[in-house]
């Protein structure tokens, strides 16, 4: 499993979950998938992760590392 961030938001409008991943907001269109359930969004989510990081390390682009929560 990877260690990025997800946030799962409900959309009215659109009657989906909408999935955001934090880190990747400033190479990626936000919300970037999305799921007629929560789990359903979750595992889109998780794949387009996977896609992404893939997608960037074949062009030898620069990944984002994931955010860690500091307690303090």
């Amino acid at each position: 499993m990877n260690q990025y961030s997800m946030i799962i938001e409900w959309s009215e409008d659109d009657q989906l979950f909408l999935v955001t991943i934090p880190e990747f907001s400033e190479q990626v269109i936000m919300p970037c998938t999305h799921g007629k359930t929560r789990e359903e969004a979750m595992r889109n989510g998780e794949e387009i992760i996977e896609m992404y990081l893939e997608a960037w390390q074949a062009e030898g682009q620069t990944i984002p590392k994931p955010k860690t929560l500091q307690i303090v």
